[in-house]
């Protein structure tokens, strides 16, 4: 069966109870109806499950896929549709870049042709790094650096003292696997993660920062 996307309805956000997370996707639920949202960085979504939370949502319509791509604030979700403008990047691979947690810092690197940044994320070689570049430079502007506020603050949703955390941290590792980084990769920075005391997603942000240093 072949979807055709001028009879598909658009979703721009859904608004409900997060039901379950996993490495790759959340489960919202909204009267009823549970809906797989792909997400950057699903593990955000552990924190404060009893309350309802608004994703902002792309859906994604090619043949026989049909699927929701989802978002914090409608900044990260414009990142991710313009990054899909960009020839050889697929909604995979423009979550990867999103994945970071920090699309000021992406913003920035293009404005400044900063391909060695740019490679640092899983799936982007010269090439891609050299068309992203060519394809969004310049055309930005709508997406600056203060419509993205940092969403690590230590100290926050931090475990409380003495708990365990190798659940968590085994979760994050679970995310940046899915995210395509190697094993090699990933054993490098768990000396330097399992010092801190962190819940899942922020053990993911700080692995992503020490991933793109």
């Amino acid at each position: 069966m072949i979807l055709k996307e001028s009879i598909v309805p658009l979703i721009d956000f859904i608004r409900g109870y997060v039901e379950y997370v996993s490495p790759e996707y959340v489960v919202v639920e909204v009267m009823g109806v549970g809906y797989q949202v792909n997400a950057p960085n699903p593990f955000i979504y552990t924190v404060n499950r009893d309350k309802e939370v608004t994703i902002y949502t792309y859906q994604h319509v090619r043949e026989d896929i049909l699927a929701l791509y989802g978002f914090k604030t409608r900044e990260d979700k414009n990142l991710f549709m313009k990054l899909l403008n960009v020839t050889g990047i697929g909604p995979k691979g423009a979550l990867a870049i999103l994945a970071s947690g920090q699309p000021a810092q992406v913003v920035h690197a293009i404005e400044n042709e900063d391909e060695k940044f740019l490679i640092k994320f899983p799936g982007v070689g010269k090439k891609t790094a050299r068309q992203i570049i060519l394809d969004l430079k310049g055309k930005l502007n709508d997406l600056v650096p203060s419509a993205f506020p940092d969403l690590f603050q230590p100290g926050v949703d931090m475990p409380a003292s003495g708990s365990t955390n190798n659940v968590a941290l085994e979760e994050a590792m679970e995310a940046l696997q899915v995210l395509g980084y190697g094993d090699r990769e990933i054993k490098k920075i768990v000396p330097a993660l399992q010092k801190e005391e962190l819940t899942t997603d922020q053990y993911v942000k700080r692995a992503l920062q020490l991933l793109l240093k």
